[in-house]
């Protein structure tokens, strides 16, 4: 049986900017199933913070990383495709087939599947953990996928950036702590917040996340990163695992 626990994210009580790496994917085409819905094809929006590590672990060859992070996230698009599963019989009982249940048996069956098109997320790596992991990113030790295995993500763009202690930012599509602020237009997500390496425990969280781009807002918890030319003043949440 599954254990599970409710994570929460710690707020220091007396927080200083940070030093931290903002690192920039893309995924062409990517999935993210919601698992408080077994045997039901449901998607989520964007890719939950469990998944973001097994990204990160997968960068550093780590069994896990269990570094705060800031993300955001978004998708241009998405879609249903249709998939055939071929259910495998454990104990080898239907050799005609390799192995495969027959039709009629549970084996070849369509489902539909929920996907994103043109994924972008950006990650906030903060401090000499954040450092560690970014110069992974610049060689990984695995294949970097954003989900599902066949779901490749490319790191598009890294760089050094400030995180100062914010009351008030952009929100944009950054993913916020249940009561990190009070946009009207967003939707509280459950997710997993991390998966312990053997797969027996998994901490969940309630986050806030906004599907279109929230503007400025009073923040709670939050860092912003320094504006520059480029760039407004975006909100940021460190996650803890």
């Amino acid at each position: 049986m599954t254990t599970a626990t409710l994570a929460t994210t710690v707020i220091p009580a007396q927080r200083e900017p940070l030093r931290a790496w903002r690192a920039e994917f893309h995924a062409p085409v990517a999935s993210f199933r919601d698992p408080l819905f077994p045997g039901l094809s449901r998607g989520l929006p964007l890719p939950s913070p469990s998944t973001v590590r097994g990204l990160l672990a997968a960068a550093t060859g780590a069994d896990a990383e269990r570094l705060p992070f800031g993300m955001a996230a978004w998708a241009a698009g998405g879609g249903v495709d249709a998939e055939t599963y071929h259910p495998i019989n454990a104990d080898g009982s239907n050799p005609a087939v390799a192995g495969r249940v027959r039709a009629g048996k549970g084996g070849m069956t369509l489902r539909e599947r929920p996907f994103l098109a043109d994924v972008q997320l950006t990650l906030w790596l903060p401090g000499p953990e954040g450092g560690r992991v970014a110069q992974a990113l610049r060689r990984p030790c695995w294949p970097l996928r954003l989900g599902r295995s066949q779901d490749v993500v490319h790191l598009t763009a890294l760089r050094e950036v400030t995180l100062e202690p914010a009351a008030e930012a952009v929100v944009g599509r950054a993913l916020a702590p249940a009561g990190g602020h009070d946009v009207g237009s967003a939707r509280l997500y459950r997710m997993a917040a991390s998966v312990s390496v053997d797969r027996l425990v998994t901490s969940w969280g309630d986050y806030l996340w906004c599907d279109l781009t929230a503007g400025r807002s009073r923040l709670r918890g939050a860092y912003r990163e320094a504006p520059s030319a480029e760039e407004q003043d975006q909100a940021v949440w460190l996650l803890d695992p």
